[in-house]
């Protein structure tokens, strides 16, 4: 057994401050929140000052193949940093660490994977009362059984193999949703929809708008169910009830990651609905794959005509930035009255139906992606501690490392 320290040439957190923000600076100061299981999610992440990036740069040094790990507030989610133009314009907040591991020692992905497996034992040394932190000086006092680089390296491929997969697949998933966005943007912003040049324009609340279209309020237009949290007595971590979502907290790119249940079956989501978050941040959306029952943090929406696919990428269109409704002083929420009156476009039924009838096989291959993704990651989950662990023998294997996961 080493320490972790013994096998990483640094291992630090952020900035122990603020920086000034500047919006498209391109220098992003990422914190926890920012930090998912496996990526990080740079689209609410600040941007700052480049003079702030290189100051704190200097403390963080990112670069492709380091680990970082939350250490404060929601302890334990990883990622391993690829090498991506944003890779070198990324430092971080005090509550996200950075772990460089020393590549004559160990594989970098091959920790990854080894402290992903013992992320419970890791998160036990955090300690504190109000909020939990994971000090630096726990992490580098972090006792890991090393095996040998040759066998690093198998169990690397065997599980970045499946990671691969996944990534592939997201990939996909990000083009024909910036497909469908861009349609609906062309068709509903722009105004470029087919037959557009013989159709007048009016005045409306939202500006100028064909004529024939109108304006609702959100509550007209949909059915909005506002979340209620029962007692922690009716929640579980073993699948009793249905699937309990509070917050964005288990939010991902498009569905919620279940871990935690519900047997009280109060305020519902049906499968399809859009869950828009109406407590800090308000305005981060996912779909529900499934029904669920969703809590204060949260509110599920669907179109009475049921143009969901239109109103899912409304809402994305319209809530890029968070916060931009509802009040608060420290943090933003939104009330039910704040929901019920967003303005929502109504266009005529034909083009609407044309844009539900296009986009419907994107969503659907999008969702089978989804699914394969679900699978792949169970897959490799049940994989990670049995190879880990040495359960499942990998000596004999002759398996090469793909890609930047070999340096």
């Amino acid at each position: 057994m080493e320490k972790l320290n013994d096998v990483c040439v640094l291992i630090t957190d952020g900035k122990h401050g603020d920086c000034q923000n500047e919006d498209g600076s391109g220098f992003y100061f990422i914190s926890c929140k920012d930090v998912k299981d496996g990526w990080i999610d740079y689209s609410n992440a600040r941007q700052i000052t480049e003079n702030d990036f290189r100051d704190t740069h200097r403390r963080t040094r990112l670069e492709a193949n380091d680990i970082v790990i939350t250490n404060s507030g929601t302890i334990g989610r990883m990622a391993l940093i690829p090498n991506n133009p944003k890779t070198h314009r990324t430092t971080f907040q005090k509550s996200v660490a950075i772990i460089k591991p020393d590549k004559d020692k160990v594989m970098p992905i091959w920790l990854y994977y080894y402290l992903i497996d013992n992320k419970n034992a890791l998160i036990a040394y955090a300690g504190g009362t109000a909020q939990k932190n994971l000090l630096l000086r726990d992490m580098r006092a972090f006792s890991i059984d090393v095996s040998p680089l040759n066998i690093q390296r198998t169990i690397a491929a065997i599980l970045s193999a499946y990671d691969d997969l996944i990534e592939n697949n997201l990939r996909r998933i990000k083009i024909l949703e910036e497909m469908a966005q861009n349609l609906y943007r062309e068709w509903f912003v722009n105004f470029r929809f087919p037959g557009h040049e013989k159709v007048r324009f009016v005045d409306s609340p939202l500006g100028r708008i064909p004529e024939g279209w109108s304006i609702k309020q959100l509550h007209e237009a949909c059915n909005i169910t506002m979340g209620q949290s029962p007692k922690s007595e009716f929640y579980n971590s073993n699948g009793a009830g249905l699937p309990f979502h509070q917050g964005v907290s288990n939010f991902g790119k498009r569905y919620p990651v279940t871990k935690y249940y519900c047997t009280l079956k109060n305020r519902i989501a049906n499968k399809d609905d859009i869950l828009f978050s109406v407590r800090a941040p308000v305005g981060r959306i996912n779909i529900a794959d499934t029904k669920m029952v969703i809590g204060r943090g949260l509110s599920a929406i669907r179109h009475k005509s049921g143009w969901q696919r239109f109103l899912y990428y409304f809402l994305r269109d319209t809530f890029k930035e968070e916060d931009i409704i509802g009040g608060g002083t420290i943090f933003k929420s939104a009330t039910k009255k704040d929901m019920e009156s967003i303005k929502i476009l109504n266009p005529e039924k034909e083009i609407i139906e044309r844009f539900e009838f296009i986009v419907a096989p994107m969503e659907k291959l999008i969702e089978s992606l989804e699914k394969k993704n679900v699978t792949l990651r169970q897959t490799r989950d049940l994989l990670l501690p049995k190879l880990i662990s040495g359960e499942v023998a990998v000596s004999e294997l002759d398996i090469k490392v793909p890609g930047e996961a070999a340096s």
